[in-house]
């Protein structure tokens, strides 16, 4: 990774007239936010004793531990590349430096989220879900709610993680509205945190929510029984292409208000157009959410959708599905 710096900083003072490092550099935007690489322009630091020579950039993946860094000269913009991902949330601090080592203090942190895509129709993340906070906690589950999440197309669910508070943050489920409730976890040496983001159609995912803390339990839950049951069959398959259908069975006693279906191609298909749902596709994972007007599924209600697709090595059909983020019988 080498950034590249344009600007350069001026007015350096007379070294050896204060003992004093340079001032925090202030006003850290970002600009040029790609899926590999984010532009970054501050306000340059008042020298100390000495001229200012450069600035250290540190940066970090959040809810993860690896740390990267990059020094550039006395310049006010640089741009990172070559360890950014697509998809994922940086946190970015700036630190100005003399020509005697003198080192300022960083600035505050500058949160970016990266796009999925740079050339797709949308590459605007939702804004970040406010106010997560813990409601009702039984002895095997617990509930987490939060503030809606707004969008320049649209919101199309919300991704709930939980994180380790070192270095492991694992996706758990990606549901439709504001609320979830998720089981309880087994007790552990670390720490049991939640967050969620926003995520829109094509994948874009919001800046996280703040994190939350649940209770531990000593054994496992016992998983609540599944309330619907899924089924994918392929309408027609081709050399290269397919249309299939799933259909959604709430088979509980209480009515379904809202279902993402979430699942994973065997295969390298690729979903190239849909109807009667939502449908967006990350790698090979597939998630449907439904549209306004089969939203809820009444008891022994049901809703199909479709999906009409390309395939070059595999058009095997998927095995397992989730919908509001549990484990779902297959059909």
């Amino acid at each position: 990774m080498e950034p590249t710096g344009t600007t350069p900083t001026t007015a350096p003072s007379t070294p050896g007239t204060s003992p004093f490092p340079p001032s925090t550099p202030t006003n850290l935007t970002a600009s040029e936010v790609k899926t590999g690489s984010v532009t970054l322009t501050w306000t340059a630091a008042t020298p100390g004793c000495c001229a200012v020579t450069g600035y250290d950039i540190t940066y970090y993946q959040v809810f993860d531990d690896v740390v990267y860094s990059a020094s550039v000269g006395a310049v006010t913009t640089t741009t990172i590349t070559g360890s950014l991902r697509p998809g994922q949330q940086y946190s970015f601090q700036v630190a100005a430096r003399d020509s005697l080592g003198h080192r300022s203090r960083s600035m505050a942190p500058l949160i970016v989220v990266t796009p999925v895509t740079d050339t797709g129709p949308d590459t605007t993340p939702p804004s970040a879900p406010q106010a997560l906070t813990v409601g009702a906690v039984t002895t095997s589950t617990g509930t987490l709610s939060w503030s809606p999440s707004s969008d320049n197309v649209g919101v199309f669910g919300y991704n709930v993680y939980r994180f380790d508070g070192w270095f492991t943050s694992a996706l758990i489920a990606t549901v439709p509205g504001t609320t979830y409730t998720t089981a309880l976890p087994a007790s552990t040496p670390l720490r049991n945190l939640y967050y969620v983001r926003a995520r829109d159609a094509v994948g874009n995912v919001s800046i996280a929510s703040n994190t939350v803390e649940l209770p531990t339990t000593s054994t496992p839950p016992t998983p609540p029984p599944s309330t619907c049951r899924v089924s994918y069959r392929n309408q027609s398959e081709w050399q290269g292409g397919f249309v299939a259908t799933v259909a959604v069975q709430n088979t509980g006693t209480a009515p379904i208000d809202g279902w993402i279906v979430t699942f994973g191609f065997p295969g390298d298909q690729q979903v190239t157009s849909a109807w009667n749902a939502t449908v967006g596709q990350t790698g090979t994972t597939v998630t449907a959410r439904n549209v306004d007007w089969n939203r809820v599924l009444a008891p022994s209600g049901s809703a199909t959708f479709g999906v009409q697709g390309r395939w070059g090595a595999s058009g095997a059909a998927p095995t397992s599905f989730s919908v509001n983020g549990a484990p779902r019988t297959v059909g």
